[in-house]
Protein backbone atom coordinates (compact mmCIF):
# COMPACT_ATOMS: atom_id res chain seq x y z
CA UNK A 1 0.00 0.00 0.00
CA UNK A 2 1.66 3.06 -0.84
CA UNK A 3 3.27 5.85 2.09
CA UNK A 4 0.95 8.35 0.94
CA UNK A 5 -2.23 6.46 1.42
CA UNK A 6 -1.61 5.66 4.65
CA UNK A 7 -1.03 9.14 5.73
CA UNK A 8 -4.58 10.03 4.13
CA UNK A 9 -6.50 7.54 5.95
CA UNK A 10 -4.19 8.38 9.46
CA UNK A 11 -5.25 11.83 8.44
CA UNK A 12 -9.17 10.68 7.96
CA UNK A 13 -8.81 8.85 11.33
CA UNK A 14 -7.65 11.81 13.07
CA UNK A 15 -9.91 14.05 11.80
CA UNK A 16 -12.87 11.21 12.64
CA UNK A 17 -11.97 11.64 16.07
CA UNK A 18 -11.23 15.20 17.13
CA UNK A 19 -15.18 15.44 15.91
CA UNK A 20 -16.24 13.40 18.62
CA UNK A 21 -16.27 14.20 22.38
CA UNK A 22 -13.65 12.37 24.39
CA UNK A 23 -15.51 11.66 27.63
CA UNK A 24 -17.53 8.68 27.37
CA UNK A 25 -21.01 8.75 27.63
CA UNK A 26 -20.50 7.29 31.06
CA UNK A 27 -18.52 9.90 31.88
CA UNK A 28 -20.95 12.48 30.41
CA UNK A 29 -23.64 11.01 32.82
CA UNK A 30 -21.57 11.75 35.77
CA UNK A 31 -20.88 14.73 35.41
CA UNK A 32 -24.47 15.52 35.26
CA UNK A 33 -25.30 13.33 38.34
CA UNK A 34 -22.52 15.26 39.72
CA UNK A 35 -23.92 18.37 39.19
CA UNK A 36 -27.10 17.38 40.55
CA UNK A 37 -25.74 16.59 43.82
CA UNK A 38 -23.96 19.50 44.06
CA UNK A 39 -26.99 21.69 43.98
CA UNK A 40 -29.42 18.77 45.97
CA UNK A 41 -26.66 19.74 48.91
CA UNK A 42 -26.81 23.06 48.67
CA UNK A 43 -30.65 23.28 48.23
CA UNK A 44 -30.72 21.33 51.66
CA UNK A 45 -29.02 23.72 53.37
CA UNK A 46 -30.64 26.83 52.57
CA UNK A 47 -27.98 27.90 50.30
CA UNK A 48 -28.74 30.10 47.01
CA UNK A 49 -27.50 29.64 43.71
CA UNK A 50 -26.76 32.74 41.90
CA UNK A 51 -25.02 33.83 38.45
CA UNK A 52 -22.33 36.24 37.93
CA UNK A 53 -21.13 37.74 34.48
CA UNK A 54 -18.41 35.54 32.87
CA UNK A 55 -16.63 38.86 30.88
CA UNK A 56 -15.15 41.95 32.71
CA UNK A 57 -14.07 45.04 32.26
CA UNK A 58 -11.68 44.31 34.92
CA UNK A 59 -9.30 40.92 35.20
CA UNK A 60 -7.18 39.35 37.82
CA UNK A 61 -3.98 40.76 38.95
CA UNK A 62 -3.04 37.58 40.59
CA UNK A 63 0.46 36.63 39.47
CA UNK A 64 0.22 32.85 39.97
CA UNK A 65 -3.07 33.03 37.25
CA UNK A 66 -2.77 34.22 33.78
CA UNK A 67 -6.46 35.16 32.28
CA UNK A 68 -7.59 36.11 28.89
CA UNK A 69 -9.63 38.77 27.16
CA UNK A 70 -11.30 39.58 24.13
CA UNK A 71 -10.01 42.00 21.24
CA UNK A 72 -12.94 43.84 21.67
CA UNK A 73 -12.61 47.36 22.14
CA UNK A 74 -12.45 47.79 25.19
CA UNK A 75 -11.27 44.32 25.93
CA UNK A 76 -13.36 42.65 28.16
CA UNK A 77 -11.64 39.89 30.41
CA UNK A 78 -13.09 36.10 30.77
CA UNK A 79 -12.88 35.32 33.99
CA UNK A 80 -10.59 33.50 36.28
CA UNK A 81 -13.18 32.77 38.42
CA UNK A 82 -17.07 34.33 39.74
CA UNK A 83 -15.35 35.66 42.90
CA UNK A 84 -15.00 39.38 42.64
CA UNK A 85 -18.80 40.02 41.59
CA UNK A 86 -20.00 37.32 44.39
CA UNK A 87 -18.49 39.19 46.83
CA UNK A 88 -20.31 42.69 45.35
CA UNK A 89 -23.55 40.31 45.96
CA UNK A 90 -22.52 39.68 49.64
CA UNK A 91 -21.80 43.80 49.72
CA UNK A 92 -25.42 44.00 48.45
CA UNK A 93 -26.98 41.95 51.38
CA UNK A 94 -26.81 38.09 49.61
CA UNK A 95 -25.50 35.79 52.64
CA UNK A 96 -25.00 32.14 51.63
CA UNK A 97 -24.69 32.08 47.69
CA UNK A 98 -22.78 29.29 45.78
CA UNK A 99 -22.13 29.38 41.63
CA UNK A 100 -21.03 26.75 39.47
CA UNK A 101 -19.35 27.78 36.07
CA UNK A 102 -17.11 27.86 33.26
CA UNK A 103 -13.61 29.81 34.30
CA UNK A 104 -11.01 30.29 32.31
CA UNK A 105 -6.94 30.85 33.26
CA UNK A 106 -4.41 30.50 29.93
CA UNK A 107 -1.40 27.88 29.82
CA UNK A 108 -3.29 25.46 31.91
CA UNK A 109 -3.07 22.17 30.56
CA UNK A 110 -2.23 18.80 31.71
CA UNK A 111 -3.33 15.68 33.55
CA UNK A 112 -5.73 17.91 35.65
CA UNK A 113 -5.77 20.69 33.83
CA UNK A 114 -7.57 22.51 30.73
CA UNK A 115 -7.76 26.30 30.05
CA UNK A 116 -11.89 25.95 30.11
CA UNK A 117 -12.99 24.43 33.24
CA UNK A 118 -15.68 24.28 35.83
CA UNK A 119 -15.76 26.06 39.19
CA UNK A 120 -17.65 25.97 42.13
CA UNK A 121 -17.67 28.90 44.60
CA UNK A 122 -19.57 29.43 47.63
CA UNK A 123 -19.81 31.85 50.59
CA UNK A 124 -21.00 31.23 54.33
CA UNK A 125 -21.78 34.29 56.28
CA UNK A 126 -20.79 34.38 60.00
CA UNK A 127 -18.55 31.56 59.42
CA UNK A 128 -14.87 31.04 60.02
CA UNK A 129 -12.74 29.53 57.27
CA UNK A 130 -11.82 26.09 59.08
CA UNK A 131 -16.04 25.54 59.32
CA UNK A 132 -16.49 26.17 55.85
CA UNK A 133 -13.23 23.48 55.11
CA UNK A 134 -15.08 21.06 57.29
CA UNK A 135 -18.11 21.59 55.12
CA UNK A 136 -15.71 21.13 51.43
CA UNK A 137 -15.03 17.90 53.36
CA UNK A 138 -18.87 17.07 53.84
CA UNK A 139 -19.92 17.91 50.15
CA UNK A 140 -16.50 16.04 49.11
CA UNK A 141 -18.27 12.78 51.02
CA UNK A 142 -21.68 13.48 49.72
CA UNK A 143 -20.36 12.97 46.19
CA UNK A 144 -18.39 10.16 46.46
CA UNK A 145 -20.65 8.31 48.31
CA UNK A 146 -19.46 5.20 50.23
CA UNK A 147 -16.25 4.35 48.58
CA UNK A 148 -14.80 7.02 50.71
CA UNK A 149 -16.21 6.33 54.31
CA UNK A 150 -12.82 4.57 55.29
CA UNK A 151 -10.57 7.39 54.03
CA UNK A 152 -8.37 9.40 56.36
CA UNK A 153 -9.33 13.25 57.02
CA UNK A 154 -5.86 14.54 57.71
CA UNK A 155 -5.92 18.47 59.03
CA UNK A 156 -2.42 20.02 59.07
CA UNK A 157 -0.87 23.75 59.08
CA UNK A 158 0.94 24.88 56.16
CA UNK A 159 4.06 24.77 58.79
CA UNK A 160 3.66 21.17 60.20
CA UNK A 161 2.96 19.71 56.77
CA UNK A 162 6.03 21.20 55.26
CA UNK A 163 7.98 20.18 59.17
CA UNK A 164 7.00 16.84 58.63
CA UNK A 165 7.47 16.68 55.36
CA UNK A 166 10.63 18.19 54.67
CA UNK A 167 11.99 19.49 57.41
CA UNK A 168 12.41 22.59 56.75
CA UNK A 169 10.47 25.47 58.64
CA UNK A 170 8.61 27.59 56.00
CA UNK A 171 8.67 31.16 58.34
CA UNK A 172 12.45 30.36 59.10
CA UNK A 173 14.08 28.67 56.15
CA UNK A 174 15.87 30.71 53.49
CA UNK A 175 16.24 30.19 49.66
CA UNK A 176 19.73 28.80 50.17
CA UNK A 177 17.73 25.77 52.06
CA UNK A 178 14.90 25.20 49.36
CA UNK A 179 17.46 25.05 47.02
CA UNK A 180 19.75 22.43 49.03
CA UNK A 181 16.80 20.43 49.69
CA UNK A 182 15.54 20.51 46.02
CA UNK A 183 18.99 19.57 44.80
CA UNK A 184 18.61 16.38 47.42
CA UNK A 185 15.57 15.39 45.60
CA UNK A 186 17.01 15.57 42.17
CA UNK A 187 15.25 19.04 41.41
CA UNK A 188 16.99 21.55 39.78
CA UNK A 189 14.72 24.78 39.41
CA UNK A 190 17.17 27.25 38.83
CA UNK A 191 17.11 30.50 40.59
CA UNK A 192 13.73 31.17 42.29
CA UNK A 193 11.99 33.41 45.25
CA UNK A 194 11.35 32.02 48.54
CA UNK A 195 7.51 31.44 47.67
CA UNK A 196 8.34 29.68 44.41
CA UNK A 197 10.81 27.11 46.14
CA UNK A 198 7.36 26.48 48.61
CA UNK A 199 5.12 26.23 45.72
CA UNK A 200 8.01 23.62 44.10
CA UNK A 201 8.01 21.46 47.21
CA UNK A 202 4.32 21.77 47.94
CA UNK A 203 4.03 20.28 44.30
CA UNK A 204 6.86 18.06 43.68
CA UNK A 205 7.74 16.57 47.33
CA UNK A 206 4.87 16.92 49.34
CA UNK A 207 2.00 16.03 47.34
CA UNK A 208 3.31 13.10 45.47
CA UNK A 209 3.65 11.80 48.99
CA UNK A 210 0.51 12.63 50.35
CA UNK A 211 -2.02 8.85 50.58
CA UNK A 212 -4.33 8.34 47.57
CA UNK A 213 -7.16 7.09 49.22
CA UNK A 214 -7.41 10.62 51.79
CA UNK A 215 -8.63 14.03 52.46
CA UNK A 216 -5.65 16.92 53.24
CA UNK A 217 -7.07 20.08 54.59
CA UNK A 218 -3.92 22.68 54.69
CA UNK A 219 -4.48 25.45 56.71
CA UNK A 220 -2.87 29.12 58.30
CA UNK A 221 -0.31 30.04 55.21
CA UNK A 222 2.39 32.06 55.23
CA UNK A 223 1.48 36.02 55.20
CA UNK A 224 2.83 36.24 51.86
CA UNK A 225 0.50 33.73 50.22
CA UNK A 226 -2.22 35.24 51.63
CA UNK A 227 -3.66 36.29 48.07
CA UNK A 228 -7.80 37.36 48.93
CA UNK A 229 -7.71 35.80 52.46
CA UNK A 230 -7.38 37.64 56.09
CA UNK A 231 -4.09 37.93 57.91
CA UNK A 232 -4.25 37.12 61.29
CA UNK A 233 -1.64 39.06 63.11
CA UNK A 234 1.09 37.62 65.68
CA UNK A 235 4.80 37.40 66.19
CA UNK A 236 4.14 34.43 63.34
CA UNK A 237 1.56 36.16 61.16
CA UNK A 238 -0.46 33.58 59.02
CA UNK A 239 -2.93 33.95 56.45
CA UNK A 240 -6.65 32.50 57.18
CA UNK A 241 -6.47 30.09 54.15
CA UNK A 242 -6.75 26.71 53.15
CA UNK A 243 -6.27 23.92 50.68
CA UNK A 244 -8.53 20.78 50.12
CA UNK A 245 -6.14 17.95 48.85
CA UNK A 246 -8.60 14.98 47.33
CA UNK A 247 -5.58 12.46 47.12
CA UNK A 248 -2.87 13.89 45.55
CA UNK A 249 -4.35 16.70 43.87
CA UNK A 250 -5.24 19.94 44.93
CA UNK A 251 -8.93 20.22 44.89
CA UNK A 252 -9.94 23.37 46.60
CA UNK A 253 -8.80 26.90 47.80
CA UNK A 254 -10.77 28.99 50.80
CA UNK A 255 -10.11 32.12 52.57
CA UNK A 256 -11.53 33.92 55.73
CA UNK A 257 -11.98 36.87 53.29
CA UNK A 258 -10.43 39.83 53.57
CA UNK A 259 -13.05 43.03 53.92
CA UNK A 260 -10.86 45.89 54.09
CA UNK A 261 -10.87 47.85 51.04
CA UNK A 262 -7.73 49.86 51.40
CA UNK A 263 -5.57 46.44 52.07
CA UNK A 264 -7.61 45.05 49.36
CA UNK A 265 -6.41 47.91 46.79
CA UNK A 266 -2.59 47.33 48.24
CA UNK A 267 -2.67 43.88 47.65
CA UNK A 268 -3.73 44.57 43.89
CA UNK A 269 -1.19 47.26 43.00
CA UNK A 270 1.28 44.86 44.50
CA UNK A 271 0.22 42.50 42.45
CA UNK A 272 0.28 44.44 39.40
CA UNK A 273 4.02 45.94 40.13
CA UNK A 274 5.30 42.35 40.09
CA UNK A 275 3.41 41.74 37.05
CA UNK A 276 5.38 44.61 35.46
CA UNK A 277 8.38 43.47 36.56
CA UNK A 278 8.35 40.30 35.22
CA UNK A 279 7.20 42.03 31.79
CA UNK A 280 3.93 40.06 32.17
CA UNK A 281 0.20 41.39 30.43
CA UNK A 282 -1.79 43.56 33.31
CA UNK A 283 -5.01 43.84 33.74
CA UNK A 284 -7.20 47.08 35.01
CA UNK A 285 -8.12 46.54 38.65
CA UNK A 286 -11.33 46.01 39.52
CA UNK A 287 -12.57 48.92 41.41
CA UNK A 288 -16.02 48.18 41.63
CA UNK A 289 -14.84 45.40 43.95
CA UNK A 290 -13.04 48.21 45.74
CA UNK A 291 -16.12 50.16 46.61
CA UNK A 292 -18.53 47.13 47.66
CA UNK A 293 -15.90 46.47 49.80
CA UNK A 294 -15.99 50.25 50.95
CA UNK A 295 -19.84 49.65 51.30
CA UNK A 296 -18.89 46.66 53.53
CA UNK A 297 -18.62 42.90 53.26
CA UNK A 298 -19.92 40.74 56.04
CA UNK A 299 -17.64 38.53 58.05
CA UNK A 300 -17.86 35.68 55.69
CA UNK A 301 -15.89 32.82 54.23
CA UNK A 302 -15.34 31.44 50.63
CA UNK A 303 -13.92 28.74 48.45
CA UNK A 304 -13.56 27.85 44.94
CA UNK A 305 -13.02 23.94 43.82
CA UNK A 306 -12.43 22.55 40.80
CA UNK A 307 -15.20 20.10 39.71
CA UNK A 308 -13.74 18.37 37.08
CA UNK A 309 -11.08 16.87 39.59
CA UNK A 310 -14.14 16.20 41.93
CA UNK A 311 -15.73 13.97 38.91
CA UNK A 312 -12.18 12.60 38.17
CA UNK A 313 -12.22 10.85 41.67
CA UNK A 314 -16.13 10.40 41.19
CA UNK A 315 -15.46 8.31 38.44
CA UNK A 316 -11.79 7.15 39.28
CA UNK A 317 -9.99 8.83 36.03
CA UNK A 318 -6.99 9.98 35.88
CA UNK A 319 -6.98 12.91 33.08
CA UNK A 320 -8.95 15.29 32.41
CA UNK A 321 -10.17 15.14 29.27
CA UNK A 322 -11.40 11.53 30.31
CA UNK A 323 -14.42 14.25 32.47
CA UNK A 324 -14.85 16.81 29.37
CA UNK A 325 -17.09 16.83 26.35
CA UNK A 326 -14.85 18.40 23.85
CA UNK A 327 -11.05 19.88 25.74
CA UNK A 328 -8.43 22.55 24.45
CA UNK A 329 -6.99 20.18 21.68
CA UNK A 330 -11.18 19.02 20.37
CA UNK A 331 -12.93 22.56 21.50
Amino acid sequence: MPVDHLTDRHLTDRRLANWRPAASRLAIEGRAQLLADIRQYFAARNVLEVETPILSCAGNTDPKITGMRTDSLPPRYLRTSPEFPMKRLLAAGLTDIYEMGRVFRAGECGAWHNPEFTLLEWYRAGWNYLQLADEVVDLVKHCIGTRCDNWDVRRITYRELFLQSTGLDPWLAEEADWEHMAREQGIHAGSLDLQQWQDLMLTHVIQPGMATDSITVVYDYPAAQAALARIRPGADAVAERFEVYLGQAELANGYQELADATEQLHRFESDTRLRRLRGEDTAPIDSRLIEALQHGLPECSGVALGVDRLLMRVLELDRIEAVLTFPQDRA
